[in-house]
């Protein structure tokens, strides 16, 4: 699945700031690597490859000819009343040899240069679109000094998350600085991989890696959001997690039944305030019925 940007939201920017930490205006990101293309299946390519180019492929196992000793007959053909029996090493013998055991090969995987760099490509848009990419001007470290790394990365409000710093060529400085903080990678910008890129939750650049002038845009505010710590991958290609939408809907018609509710407690308060308030009617004094007239007696 390939996602581009639509023309009028090419232009992505990003957060600058010196080497100390200090805020500088938003510069626009280069177009050339910043267009605004996600391919996810490209990327999945890439960073399969990359996990399966990591391994060693060094397990191995013996066949039966390979295993010491059972150069002759246990016993002979017949006349002993067991099963007869080549050798001790035959693979159903205990310490024999393995069948279809593991032996050492290559787990290697190629990607095409283009398909790479395609990857690579898409990776760098998906965090720029995150707002998670952040242009140093300069790191400038006279010395390995863990904590002046620490204390940038807490200026920058990324010290509790995966942070990816690319330099403008090897600097060994930056590079002893922070390799011994566990969620800490540097690595020269030309070298980073898309595995690199998608681990990261923050991309910190050095300016001159691009290799060409950004240009500041005063007026662009990048607000850039913490990666949730709940969820282990990013999403790569800007995708919402449905899982959060639903909470959120729920959250909203539970707003609205407890304001319902509310309301409804209101009003009935109200009614029977305006019922006490009201003075009481007086009540009519009952009639009384009328005395029935005793029956005249005729006369004799």
């Amino acid at each position: 699945m390939s996602e581009k940007m639509p023309a009028e939201e090419l232009s992505l920017h990003a957060a600058s700031f010196t080497g100390t930490g200090t805020a500088r205006d938003d510069v626009a990101l280069p177009a050339e690597l910043f267009d605004g293309t996600i391919n996810v299946p490209v990327m999945q390519q890439a960073v399969k490859a990359y996990l399966a180019n990591q391994r060693q492929g060094n397990a191995a196992t013996k066949i039966r000819k390979y295993v010491v000793g059972g150069n002759q007959k246990p016993w002979k053909q017949k006349g002993t009343g067991r099963a007869r029996q080549g050798s001790i090493r035959a693979p159903h013998w205990v310490g024999g040899g393995t069948v279809f055991g593991p032996i050492p090969r290559s787990y290697a995987q190629y990607v095409p240069r283009q398909v790479r760099a395609l990857a690579r490509k898409s990776a760098f848009n998906a965090r720029a679109r995150e707002n998670a990419v952040i242009v140093i001007e300069s790191f400038e470290f006279d010395a390995p000094k863990t904590s002046r790394m620490r204390e940038l990365l807490e200026q920058l409000h990324v010290a509790d998350q995966k942070v990816l710093i690319l330099t403008h060529g090897v600097k060994q400085n930056v590079f002893m600085s922070g390799r011994n903080m566990p969620n800490v990678q540097v690595l020269p910008y030309n070298e980073v991989s898309t595995y690199h890129l998608l681990w990261s939750d923050v991309v910190l650049v050095e300016k001159e890696a691009f290799g060409v002038e950004l240009v500041a845009t005063p007026g662009a505010a990048t607000k850039r959001t913490a990666a949730p710590k709940s969820r282990k991958h990013a999403l790569p290609s800007g995708e919402s997690d449905p899982e959060s939408a639903r909470g959120k809907a729920v959250k909203k018609t539970a707003a609205k039944k407890a304001a319902t509710k509310a309301s409804a407690k209101a009003a009935s308060k109200a009614r029977a305030s305006a019922a006490e308030k009201k003075p009481a009617a007086k009540k009519a004094p009952a009639k009384k019925p009328a005395a029935k007239s005793a029956p005249k007696k005729k006369g004799k």
